[in-house]
């Protein structure tokens, strides 16, 4: 029998893509950048199954154009690019990868508030620029973390692991999240607060929550006025998640210390006004870029095409 026709948008990492060769048919050979829209309606439109990407739109006229699709495996954790309502009224099964990115997240979460604290980017600028004169005592002084006050906005899986992290540097931690954690979910020393208070509480605030109509610029000029002259802000969750020209007014007027950013509003642009704030550091979405991470992602949606294709429930439908 026929290896089920599969689309893939974007290559994958080479184990992945050698499991789906040896496992499905592709529609179409996978390019590392983006498709076009008509790449993706082209290659969608014969085909059983989809692998995508959080950067293409998979919406109500994709799903018209693929009358076989049975089940699109997103290679993300969340699925804002999915109109999920009506791949269930079409019964298309929609499935992510939560759980597994979790850790490299909050890794890069910290290298992000350890880049900027101690300004590692301007650094390393100054390194290879060949300018670098040699040890000064009042050189690129940064900030210290340890004894700080970590802000946590989004208290799920990634927060906490963000969270976890800060006992190393002895850090306060407030949290705010739409409920509280249960007492057996976490240390006692993480204390949640209202929303007021954690922005004029936090030494850093970090930002680890899903995109949607509330969370969108739920950090803006208001918020940004709260917080403290000498905080940073951090993103890896969502680019829309932050007002960029408030922040980049914030930090160019010296109303905020500096942020580190993962995720951009309009990716892969980025305002330029936080291109021009050598406070800023910026890394171009690189939260689960480890190969054993990714890896394990891109297997995750094989297993739930697999399942779905086989008539069998899939292990992570959204």
């Amino acid at each position: 029998m026929a290896h089920p026709l599969l689309f893939v948008t974007r290559r994958l990492p080479d184990p992945v893509m050698r499991a789906i060769r040896e496992r499905f048919r592709l529609s179409a050979e996978p390019s590392p950048e983006a498709p076009t829209r008509e790449a993706l309606l082209t290659g969608a439109r014969e085909a059983a199954a989809m692998i995508c990407t959080l950067t293409e739109a998979i919406d109500e006229a994709l799903f018209e154009a693929a009358p076989r699709l049975r089940v699109v495996a997103n290679y993300a954790v969340g699925f804002n690019n999915i109109a999920v309502d009506v791949a269930k009224a079409r019964g298309i099964v929609v499935t992510n990868t939560p759980d597994v990115l979790t850790d490299a997240t909050a890794d890069l979460t910290w290298a992000l508030m350890l880049a900027a604290a101690r300004r590692i980017a301007e650094g390393h600028a100054l390194v290879q620029s060949g300018e670098w004169r040699g040890w000064e005592p009042t050189q690129l002084l940064g900030s210290d973390l340890t004894g700080k006050t970590l802000g946590i906005l989004g208290m799920g899986r990634i927060g906490q692991a963000v969270a976890r992290r800060a006992a190393g540097f002895e850090m306060n931690v407030l949290y705010h999240s739409r409920r509280p954690l249960s007492d057996a979910a976490h240390p006692s020393a993480w204390r949640h607060v209202p929303m007021d208070e954690l922005l004029t509480a936090s030494d850093v605030l970090t930002l680890h929550l899903p995109l949607a109509d509330d969370t969108r610029h739920i950090i803006g000029r208001e918020q940004l006025r709260r917080m403290k002259p000498t905080a940073l802000l951090i993103n890896t969750s969502r680019g829309p998640v932050v007002d960029e020209a408030a922040l980049s007014e914030a930090v160019r007027e010296g109303r905020l210390a500096g942020a580190g950013l993962d995720v951009y509003e309009h990716e892969p642009r980025v305002h330029p006004g936080l291109m021009a704030l050598r406070p800023v550091v910026t890394l171009p979405h690189l939260g689960s870029a480890t190969l054993a991470t990714r890896t394990r992602m891109g297997m995750m949606c094989v297993e739930n095409v697999e399942a779905v294709l086989a008539g069998r429930p899939a292990p992570n439908a959204v």
